[in-house]
């Protein structure tokens, strides 16, 4: 899986154009992405977002089993991205 990971991430490093079934915006948020790996039958969803149009930053992974990502989820990485950015300007 993590080989997997990696070649979706460098993908969304050097493509100009990342194909939606691999990386999309998620909607309602302000910079958060949700990368997508399918391995086998599981489909794992990275959250992500650019910082300064550099390197993605991997916030969690998770299994996602319904059509609609969680909220608890999503409010879970938007935090994780606001200590980020409150670190960085320690």
């Amino acid at each position: 899986m993590q080989n997997k990971i990696f070649k979706i991430i460098e993908a969304i490093e050097t493509l100009e154009r990342v194909p939606t079934n691999y990386f999309k915006h998620l909607s309602g948020t302000d910079d958060l992405y949700e990368a997508r790996i399918r391995l086998s039958s599981n489909i794992w969803r990275v959250f992500c977002f650019f910082d300064e149009g550099k390197p993605v930053i991997l916030l969690n992974v998770f299994a996602k089993k319904t059509q609609k990502t969680p909220k608890s989820d999503i409010e879970n990485a938007t935090d994780l991205m606001k200590k980020y950015y409150e670190q960085k300007t320690k």
